[in-house]
C-alpha cells in the first residue's frame, strides 16, 4: 500500500492577500479557521464526494533535477487550469508573477510557473484534453 499525499500547505505572511490571490485567480474556497486554529486558512480546490474529516482524495507528485539558471526551485503545486492565457492575466492582475513563457511537456499541456503575492513558487497547466 502506498501513502498517498492528501493535503498542501503554502506559508503567508498577509492572510487577506494570499486568500484574496488564490480565490481571484483560481477560484478557491478559502476559510479562515480563526486564532484558536492558529489563524489556519482551509483551501477548497474541489467538491469531494468523500466522507466528512476525511481528505478529498490524493495527488501524484515528481521531482525535478535543480538547474542552475531556473528561479524559485523549492516544492511547490501544480494546478490545472482550463486556459493558460487567461490564468496568466489573472496572475499579473492579481499581484502575481509568471515566471517565463508556457512550454509544452509531450502528452500533459501547456506548463509555466509563477511566485504568488507571497513569494510560493507554484506552476499552472492546461491539460492537453482541454
Amino acid at each position: 500500500m502506498m501513502n498517498a499525499v492528501v493535503h498542501f500547505e503554502l506559508p503567508y505572511e498577509i492572510a487577506e492577500r494570499i486568500s484574496k490571490f488564490y480565490r481571484d485567480v483560481f477560484g478557491w474556497k478559502l476559510t479562515q479557521l480563526g486564532e484558536d486554529m492558529g489563524n489556519y486558512i482551509l483551501a477548497t480546490t474541489a467538491e469531494s464526494d468523500a466522507k466528512p474529516g476525511f481528505p478529498a482524495g490524493a495527488i501524484n507528485g515528481g521531482f525535478f533535477p535543480v538547474k542552475a539558471d531556473w528561479p524559485a526551485q523549492y516544492p511547490s503545486i501544480v494546478i490545472g487550469v482550463r486556459n493558460i492565457q487567461s490564468s496568466i492575466e489573472a496572475i499579473n492582475k492579481n499581484g502575481g508573477k509568471v515566471l517565463g513563457e508556457p512550454m509544452e511537456i509531450p502528452n500533459f499541456g501547456l506548463y509555466v510557473s509563477f511566485l504568488d503575492t507571497e513569494g510560493n513558487r507554484n506552476s499552472i497547466i492546461q491539460p492537453s484534453n482541454m
